[in-house]
């Protein structure tokens, strides 16, 4: 195995388990929101408007930590920084 090939497979490994990792928490933490949210309306259903505004901003914030994820990944993936100094070789 070259290294350009060794360095590639190691590169695609610690892709995958960063993005599995890094869903893993924005996931979890959608779940309690909503079963949060859910328990809030539960108790004050005359506060619907306000505890779905917050519960929607509160999802787009923890969503966008997935997204930032799968960004730095592709990056990783597709334009790796550290791939010039192998092709140098």
């Amino acid at each position: 195995m070259t290294t350009m090939t060794g360095f590639v497979t190691v590169s695609t490994v610690v892709a995958a388990l960063a993005i599995a990792i890094g869903v893993l928490a924005p996931a979890i933490a959608m779940g309690r929101s909503i079963a949060k949210a859910l328990d809030a309306l539960a108790r004050q259903p005359e506060a619907e408007n306000a505890i779905t505004r917050t519960l929607f901003i509160g999802l787009a914030m923890i969503e966008s930590l997935a997204i930032y994820t799968l960004v730095v990944v592709l990056i990783v993936l597709f334009r790796n920084p550290l791939l010039s100094y192998l092709v140098g070789k």
